[in-house]
């Protein structure tokens, strides 16, 4: 749905290549993924610093007893139906480990800004592959123009012909010919007809948004070819080295990987730590003692007197169970404890020392990716600046043949037109110019994408 409605946006409009660069970004899936990548680097660099933070946590029970039970009150048994709870509070905080969350933190710190890097490199891929394909819809926009010119020059020598034809004032083989010339024509002018359509529709589907006729694409104000490009292979390498966004991000994961191995050799120190914790309980079994009165009662002892044995009495208090409500006990019953912990790790099936070996191979690789980065940035900008100054070179030889066919093309059509040459003369001759003048179109538009490749691995293609 959503990819329709940036097409609707669109419909009927003149796109530049600058809406382009923002429409494909916006809607390229696998920006899209890039960018949810990155957000999650984000997220580990975050739950990092807070793993420095203490925890606390609560935790409540309740529990129904019944037959012979234990009093939690008492610690005596009952034979009655018991309700009891247990609640608490508790928290703990890492003094020491060995540092690993402090390079932790490193570690993803480090990898969130190779995300960073991996989103702008996608961006820019992006971005070099949109301006290809935006030169491309340009280039055979005007070899369809060029196509057209064609077919209107033969569409002239079709009308001289066939008047002459008509008065028989030339052989029947220039009418044919001639004739055969404008049917390839039009062959041409459709098949460059066709090209436009298929670059639209590839630069489209790069935008993600449907194809539709009436888009059309700004006419690009295109740079002089000169062929003095102004940087070195060399100095565009040495440039590529520090904005180069996939070198950046294969040295910003090679640093990461180091931190790792780090976090991965704090598991073997030890790890001290602090806790402490607030609890209290709950029992329908807790009772308390209330004061009803004192009364006199015999102690069944006796004393010797005068008047004969005389029985001893005392004064007993008298008490009551009386149940403790749920408040009162949550409030009585707290107890509180502080606990400091040390950690040693000796033997838990070899997990750390794997742990570091793991880590030692996953930094290697890093530094493999990385270095294997900067050999293949170098042969890739050699190559690129290699093929434009060929593309340079094919120029400049397509502008002088196009200068020498142009004049052979004036000479032969005034020949021709004045009788002095036969049709096959004058075809072969409008051939070779109508070849070159599309091959010039080629190799001008093949000169600009290579320059803007360069651009690309120099961090250059903002508009």
């Amino acid at each position: 749905m959503g990819k329709y409605a940036a097409a609707q946006q669109i419909t009927d409009t003149v796109l530049t290549l600058q809406q382009c660069l923002d429409i494909g970004i916006k809607n390229n899936l696998m920006i899209k993924q890039t960018e949810a990548q990155m957000e999650a680097t984000r997220i580990y660099w975050q739950q990092a610093r807070e793993n420095l933070l203490p925890s606390f946590n609560g935790d409540a029970s309740q529990s129904f007893s019944q037959g012979r039970s234990l009093n939690p009150f008492t610690n005596g048994y009952l034979e009655q139906p018991i309700t009891s709870g247990n609640y608490g509070l508790n928290g703990s905080l890492i003094l020491s480990g060995g540092l690993t969350l402090q390079n932790s933190i490193r570690q993803t710190a480090l990898a969130y800004q190779a995300g960073k890097m991996d989103l702008e490199q996608a961006k820019n891929t992006l971005t070099l592959n949109l301006i290809i394909a935006y030169l491309q819809v340009l280039s055979s926009e005007d070899q369809l123009e060029q196509a057209k010119t064609q077919l209107a020059v033969s569409e002239k020598q079709m009308e001289r012909a066939d008047v002459l034809n008509k008065e028989g004032a030339a052989p029947p083989q220039t009418f044919y010919d001639i004739k055969g010339q404008l049917a390839a024509d039009k062959v041409s002018l459709i098949t460059a007809r066709n090209a436009v359509t298929g670059n639209k529709l590839n630069l489209l589907q790069m935008l993600n948004v449907p194809y539709n006729n009436s888009i059309r694409f700004q006419r690009q104000a295109t740079d002089a070819v000169t062929g003095n490009y102004g940087e070195t292979a060399q100095q565009i390498y040495n440039l590529a080295l520090n904005n180069f966004a996939l070198v950046k991000s294969g040295t910003l994961k090679r640093q990461s990987a180091e931190k790792g191995l780090k976090v991965a050799k704090g598991t073997l120190l030890p790890t001290l730590s602090l806790s402490g914790g607030l609890n209290t309980n709950y029992s329908s079994a807790a009772q308390r003692s209330l004061f009803v009165n004192e009364t006199v009662a015999a102690t069944g002892d006796f004393i010797e007197t005068p008047a004969g044995r005389q029985p001893v009495y005392t004064m007993k208090s008298n008490y009551i169970g009386q149940d403790i409500g749920f408040v009162d006990q949550f409030r009585n019953n707290y107890s509180t404890n502080v606990r400091v912990g040390l950690r040693v790790p000796i033997l838990n099936g070899f997990q750390n020392r794997n742990r570091i070996a793991l880590a030692k191979l996953t930094l290697q690789t890093a530094r493999d990716n990385e270095q294997a980065n900067q050999v293949q940035l170098k042969v890739n900008i050699d190559q690129a600046y290699a093929n434009m100054g060929a593309a340079f070179e094919r120029y400049q030889l397509l502008q002088a043949q196009t200068e020498a066919f142009t004049e052979s093309f004036r000479i032969a059509e005034a020949r021709f037109n004045a009788g002095a040459s036969t049709s096959v003369d004058f075809l072969v001759v409008k051939g070779k110019l109508d070849q070159t003048l599309i091959n010039l179109i080629n190799a001008r538009y093949d000169y600009l994408i290579r320059t803007r490749i360069l651009d690309y691995y120099q961090g250059k293609l903002a508009l």
